[in-house]
């Protein structure tokens, strides 16, 4: 698993099993996807479908080039697809509804609905075996869905989106900073924070910190406030910048991949 980008740039978070992967969101360019997943040792022979979490430019400006290029299926749920603008082959576009399993191979894709300004937006949680990873971002609150799914998950991908003074303080407009805070935007990372330590499970190995804003959040601050409760969770800030290191869920233990390239994350 890992993060090819995460922010309001573009998001897409790869994961896979031992033979197939997926795509969560697909909010790079065809070009710099293959890019980064080069630089990962990642080959996208491997992805055998994109799964949309919504409609907006940043989850999906990528996925025309992608699913045409490649011949992905692109699960979509229908609300979402007539709101996005997207004009993709007939025989690409597949439905999904929430808590109907998708199976991709050896993966299972289970989709719950949760509160975003958007047409239809969902999260996602990704089964391999007895091991499940879930992508929480674009969350405007913390509702019963994402607290059932988020103490399932051994690893997640989950959004801290802004710090609090830090957006009451920016430079943003009454309107955008209501917008983001008001329950159908983004999670703060106090938000964040309260999910992770009252419903984190004892197997939760990985917390990747996701979506972060540019401009009213910090990288190292949020690193710091979440690691300083981590207990034996590891804690990786996704960039908006570049791609993580792939890591991995094994039996009892995790390890990272090694990557030849030196990565800076800011």
């Amino acid at each position: 698993m890992c993060s090819l980008n995460s922010g309001s740039n573009g998001n897409c978070y790869y994961i896979a099993g031992r033979d197939e992967a997926v795509l969560i969101d697909a909010g790079l360019s065809c070009r710099e996807t293959e890019k980064r997943m080069k630089r990962l040792g990642l080959s996208m022979d491997k992805v055998k479908a994109i799964f949309i979490s919504h409609e907006h430019t940043d989850h999906i400006k990528g996925i025309p080039g992608l699913a045409k290029k490649h011949r992905l299926p692109v699960y979509v749920t229908s609300k979402t697809y007539r709101n996005s603008g997207l004009q993709l082959d007939a025989d690409l576009i597949l439905p999904f509804k929430a808590y109907e399993s998708v199976t991709v191979g050896s993966l299972s894709i289970t989709a719950f609905p949760k509160f975003h300004d958007a047409a239809d937006p969902h999260s996602f949680v990704i089964s391999y075996g007895d091991k499940k990873i879930g992508v929480f971002t674009d969350i405007g609150n913390v509702c019963e869905h994402v607290i059932e799914n988020f103490q399932q998950c051994h690893a997640i991908f989950l959004e801290a989106n802004y710090d609090e003074e830090m957006l009451n303080q920016g430079r943003y407009p009454y309107f955008l900073k209501n917008r983001i805070r008001g329950g159908q935007g983004h999670l703060s990372n106090t938000q964040a924070l309260n999910l992770f330590m009252e419903y984190r499970s004892d197997k939760l190995s990985h917390l990747f910190l996701s979506h972060l804003s540019k401009d009213n959040n910090c990288p190292d601050l949020v690193y710091k406030t979440f690691n300083a409760k981590a207990k034996k969770t590891e804690i990786i800030v996704a960039s908006r910048y570049e791609e993580t290191g792939v890591y991995y869920l094994e039996s009892n233990s995790s390890k990272q991949r090694p990557v030849q390239l030196q990565l800076n994350l800011f």
